[in-house]
């Protein structure tokens, strides 16, 4: 019989804090903040989840051999009822985001869904994976930005999304290691993902609110920074490792600076309060 613990460990439920921050950052940009942003967000972690539980059962042969103490091949939950879990978390999260945003946020919440499958079951041992993984993050921007004006999104779903493609394109290296040259192209695009994200944008007031986009998005380049530059030096797996991981659990810190630059500095900072948490519950269950 599966325990909680076990469920926790196959939808990597720590993680699920690096999602909220998509939906207020597309809602501090669109303008769109409100009452029902939180279940926006509730949706959007379901959908995480879902993709987590799918991805272990699309990967349930390799992980037999890779990662044999993951909860389906160690024989602690069922393939099909990890199959069930992603499927049910699937039809829930795009029913939460109908029922907090109509037929707006289901133009969002459904390609979302799609993305996030065709992920698991297609694309992510593909070329095109990392694309198709910065896709479902930047969808994932664009739903919270569905009650107001969607194309002011539009930058923050991209930074968000090149992001993503670093993190994505980071983990091929975690069971087996990495070329030098993948964590210094992806420190790289780190860079130019935290000088985009500082700019203050639409933060207006006082000059305080102007700095909390320029701070939060140093603290993200510091903290997922430092790791990609130690996996540039011993780019082992277990290094490599550390360094997704560090991605993940910075991320918050990256979508609190683009909704403080959009003038929300209280909900931006608050966003980025996730992120030590998420660091220190991804001890206990990985993220990766």
């Amino acid at each position: 019989m599966a325990t909680l613990r076990d469920w926790v460990e196959l939808v990597r439920a720590p993680a699920g804090l690096s999602v909220p921050g998509d939906v207020v950052a597309g809602a501090a940009a669109a303008g769109a903040l409100g009452p029902r942003t939180p279940a926006l967000a509730a949706g959007s972690v379901l959908l995480y989840w879902a993709g987590m539980a799918a991805n272990d059962w699309a990967d349930r042969d390799l992980d037999a051999v890779e990662r044999p103490e993951r909860p389906i091949p160690s024989g602690r939950i069922a393939p099909g009822a990890a199959l069930a879990a992603a499927a049910g978390l699937t039809a829930a999260g795009v029913a939460v985001a109908g029922l907090a945003g109509g037929r707006r946020a289901l133009a969002a919440a459904v390609p979302l869904a799609a993305a996030v499958w065709a992920y698991d079951l297609r694309a992510k041992n593909t070329a095109a994976g990392p694309a198709v993984m910065a896709a479902c993050r930047g969808l994932d921007v664009l739903l919270g930005a569905t009650g107001g004006r969607a194309r002011r999104a539009v930058p923050a779903a991209l930074t968000v999304a090149a992001h993503t493609y670093t993190v994505t394109a980071l983990s091929r290296g975690e069971v087996s290691g990495a070329d030098p040259v993948l964590p210094i192209a992806t420190l790289a695009g780190t860079a130019a993902v935290a000088a985009a994200a500082a700019r203050p944008g639409r933060a207006t007031g006082r000059r305080w609110r102007a700095l909390v986009p320029v701070a939060l998005a140093g603290w993200y380049a510091a903290r997922y920074g430092t790791a990609q530059a130690k996996a540039a030096a011993d780019p082992s797996a277990p290094v490599v490792r550390a360094a997704v991981g560090a991605g993940i659990t910075a991320l918050p810190a990256l979508q609190g600076a683009l909704a403080a630059g959009a003038g929300a500095a209280a909900s931006g900072a608050a966003v980025a309060a996730a992120a030590p948490l998420a660091r220190r519950l991804t001890r206990r269950v990985a993220a990766t």
